[in-house]
């Protein structure tokens, strides 16, 4: 678990360095993904990464994943993201079964995203914070 949390938090962090003239304005929102995934026995599908985020008072935020292999693509799970300026892990996972995943190449797309009201309403309405796409390996 500690590797996996080392390699995410390089990989995070390599993608929000900022040059140290603005590094005043504070961490950025970012998410990254890890290279590999897992297929279970039963079909779910586990993908996992690291992020960032620094402010959830507008609204909740999420780190939310889709899966792409071929012609088939799924939403694998959401998780609740903790904005607290720090790197934390994340894994999200769905049971997929018809047609199923196999393992090999296949393409993650995860976003972060934040929910808050943005009409007079006050209906959530979502807001990107981060996205990152990668090819990674399902084993």
């Amino acid at each position: 678990m500690r590797a996996r949390l080392a390699v995410a938090a390089g990989a995070l962090l390599a993608l929000t360095a900022v040059p140290a003239a603005t590094a005043h304005a504070g961490p950025a929102d970012a998410v990254a993904v890890d290279p590999q995934g897992t297929i279970g026995a039963d079909g779910t599908v586990s993908l996992s990464g690291a992020y960032r985020c620094t402010d959830d008072s507008a609204g909740p935020v999420f780190v939310g994943s889709t899966l792409v292999q071929g012609e088939h693509s799924a939403g694998i799970g959401g998780t609740q993201a903790v904005c607290d300026g720090q790197v934390h892990t994340w894994t999200n996972s769905a049971v997929v079964k018809d047609p199923a995943y196999r393992p090999g190449e296949a393409r993650v797309e995860a976003s972060l995203m934040q929910l808050a009201p943005a009409d007079p309403l006050g209906l959530p309405l979502p807001e990107f914070l981060a996205e990152e796409e990668r090819d990674i390996t399902l084993r």
